[in-house]
């Protein structure tokens, strides 16, 4: 009876919390508090020493994995501010410029190439939604549905390595962020391919034509060879990372060190007043992010003591025996929870109370963390919160209702896609053996489930 008292006293504590506009990192903190004094009043008094709380709140920081975080939004700061955005865009132009649609699969796949560096999908979204937008409209396009492009093609940025929330997801649930950067490439060249059909159907209903100029040879290999130095960066980190050449924080060292290369004696844009912002922007997100790590590693100590993950695992206990079930279950309360918590706190809150549940089920910690990232990720476009829609938004000038009806095709199949990747985990694990060299035990799929009901 205990548990399950403190169990509903951590939960209504942190949602009232949420909903009276506090931040996540500051309601995490409070619903410990309040279980932990839940708890005090039962005869357990352990949970609310004040060292014991501090001890905790340094432990969620104290991890070297965790270190990749600031390096890598530094480096994507520095490569942002050094020039990188316009050249990708180019880059991607003399490619699929002249399509129908072109400006659209531009966007498409400068996200993709823009992912490779940021890791962010806020960041990215307002670094080339700024360009790209105005771009769009001035060729044509429709503003909500070139806003719309934009917001759902950035979902990428979390999912393609170096991502912020793979790194947080890695350093809870103690798994190897190389096999999860690694992971990562083949589900965001699905994204890709998805973004790419579904703008293909819109494009051709719409009629707009390409009207971007041709650029001449010599054009094209300035642009190519410009965009090439910026592009080297991600293949140098999957090649580091493949070969074992260096881990993930060592990788996040090189990419800075890189980006101040190309930046400062290649592209020429990074003055000392433009990395003193660099600097500065990269600080204040990287505490936050630290900040929330450093308070979930509180909440998930109250979580433990008070064995409150034990209440949620008996009650999904059932479908331990049905790892796919489970799965399916688990990513829907994700997907459910993502339209009202932003991604990094979700990955802090859940990954404890689901680690008993995916060990008792043996599903693999890495499959499930990059199934459980792109879950994640959806509630980046989807209302009330939609951070990303709301930068869209901002950027492209255009009101949160205009800009959803354009955003619902691709959110539709992006979701269809976490439910594709858990009925057919070969989709992640035949990649990652080939990109990480990492051998994920035979999991269930769907044609394992229906013979078993047969």
């Amino acid at each position: 009876m205990s548990l399950t008292v403190l169990t509903i006293i951590f939960l209504v504590s942190l949602v009232i919390m949420i909903m009276l506009g506090l931040p996540i990192a500051f309601s995490l903190i409070g619903c410990a508090v309040a279980t932990a004094a839940a708890m005090f009043a039962m005869g357990n008094p352990g949970g609310l020493e004040p060292q014991i709380i501090a001890a905790q709140l340094m432990r969620g920081t104290d991890s070297v994995t965790m270190m990749a975080l600031p390096f890598f939004v530094l480096a994507g700061e520095l490569m942002n501010r050094g020039g990188l955005t316009r050249r990708i865009i180019d880059f991607c132009n003399i490619f699929v410029g002249r399509l129908r649609g072109g400006l659209g699969y531009v966007t498409i796949f400068a996200c993709l190439m823009f992912a490779s560096l940021v890791g962010s999908a806020v960041a990215s979204t307002a670094a080339l939604g700024a360009i790209l937008i105005p771009m769009m409209v001035a060729s044509g396009y429709n503003r909500p549905k070139a806003a719309g492009l934009v917001a759902s093609a950035n979902l990428v940025s979390p999912i393609m390595p170096p991502s912020v929330p793979m790194i947080v997801y890695g350093a809870t649930a103690s798994v190897s962020i190389n096999a999860l950067f690694l992971g990562g490439v083949a589900p965001a060249i699905y994204l890709t391919i998805i973004m790419c059909a579904v703008w293909f159907v819109a494009s051709m209903k719409d009629g707009v034509k390409s009207n971007a100029p041709k650029p001449t040879f010599k054009e094209m290999l300035k642009i190519f060879f410009s965009g090439l130095w910026a592009l080297m960066l991600p293949a140098i980190i999957l090649i580091g990372l493949r070969s074992g050449i260096f881990t993930a924080t060592e990788a996040g060292v090189v990419a800075v060190v890189y980006a101040l290369i190309i930046g400062i004696f290649v592209y020429k844009e990074l003055s000392l007043k433009v990395l003193f912002r660099a600097f500065i922007s990269a600080s204040k997100m990287s505490a936050v992010v630290m900040f929330l790590a450093a308070t979930a590693q509180v909440a998930a100590y109250i979580l433990t003591i008070s064995r409150i993950p034990q209440v949620i695992t008996e009650s999904l206990a059932p479908l331990v025996s049905n790892p796919m079930l489970l799965n399916i279950v688990l990513q829907v309360i994700i997907i459910l929870m993502g339209t009202c918590v932003d991604v990094v706190p979700t990955i802090l809150i859940m990954t404890p109370i689901m680690l008993p549940l995916l060990k008792a089920a043996h599903i693999d910690l890495v499959y499930f963390g990059i199934v459980f990232t792109l879950a994640n990720v959806l509630g980046l476009t989807s209302p009330p919160v939609g951070p990303v829609l709301n930068v869209a938004c901002a950027t492209g000038k255009v009101k949160m209702e205009e800009i959803l009806k354009p955003v619902i095709p691709y959110y539709i199949f992006q979701t269809l896609l976490v439910f594709l990747l858990i009925l057919f985990p070969e989709l992640i694990t035949y990649p990652l053996k080939w990109f990480a060299n990492y051998n994920v035990p035979p999991m269930q799929n769907v044609i394992d489930l229906i013979r078993s009901w047969m």
